[in-house]
């Protein structure tokens, strides 16, 4: 199955990235029954930044991991650019992973003995058309720290790596579990300063899972979770920089 990132909406509305319908996800650990996901239905639009925000156990990382292709649902299906994910063989999630989603997580998952550089480029010799290493990293304000290896690079500079990791090879969709989780204030600003770039200059659809409210401000929706399940869906009349905001 071959996916096309092409498809078009009619021009009086945004394009739909990926589309969920109807998602749930049951987990089971011998006669123990988990429902982590419970028919939710969503939408995420070429070019904006959402926000998913709701306390642990909501559904928020499950939902994106399906949303990415990390894991199946139970029942439900999901669309990108009209071509139903769920309904692929292995090998085919599998490209829709390598060639349009980027993931970034609280923990960088970096390699200690590759430097910044040579980190991104791990990503960029497989992908399709990639940017180059270099240009990834002075895109998220790393373009002197090159061939820094991670453990000369604070916590914040490891995230911007992580992040410039995953746009380099030019996704469709980015897609962030908490990733100012393990930063201080001032560090996680600069790390999402580094994402409204992407979502900027890239276009790239961006979805943000966090459980700080205020970073819900710099999107362009709030989407809540609460029991598995979206229980608000809110419009921002504008996107305040993440420079302005105050934790």
């Amino acid at each position: 199955m071959t996916f096309s990132s092409k498809a078009q909406d009619p021009v009086d509305r945004p394009r739909v990235t990926l589309r969920a319908e109807a998602l749930t996800k049951i987990y089971r650990t011998g006669e123990v029954e988990v429902q982590a996901l419970r028919g939710v239905d969503l939408e995420l639009f070429e070019r904006e930044l959402v926000v998913l925000l709701g306390a642990s156990g909501s559904g928020k990382s499950t939902l994106l991991n399906i949303l990415g292709g990390l894991d199946v649902p139970s029942s439900g299906r999901v669309f990108f650019d009209g071509t139903d994910i769920t309904a692929s063989e292995e090998s085919a999630l599998t490209r829709f992973r390598r060639d349009h989603v980027g993931f970034v997580f609280q923990f960088y998952n970096l390699i200690p003995s590759l430097t910044a550089r040579e980190n991104v480029a791990l990503v960029t010799e497989i992908a399709a058309h990639p940017m180059a290493p270099d240009e990834a990293l002075e895109m998220v304000g790393l373009g002197e720290r090159l061939d820094h290896f991670p453990a000369q690079l604070s916590g914040g500079e490891q995230q911007r790596v992580a992040i410039a990791r995953a746009i380099a090879k030019r996704p469709n969709i980015l897609l962030c579990d908490e990733p100012t989780g393990a930063l201080d204030s001032a560090t996680g600003i600069l790390v999402l300063e580094a994402l409204e770039q992407v979502n900027r200059e890239i276009g790239t659809t961006t979805a943000v899972i966090t459980h700080n409210t205020v970073i819900g401000d710099m999107a362009d929706r709030v989407v809540r979770l609460a029991d598995g399940r979206i229980v608000q869906i809110t419009a921002n009349p504008r996107r305040r920089p993440a420079c302005e905001l105050a934790w």
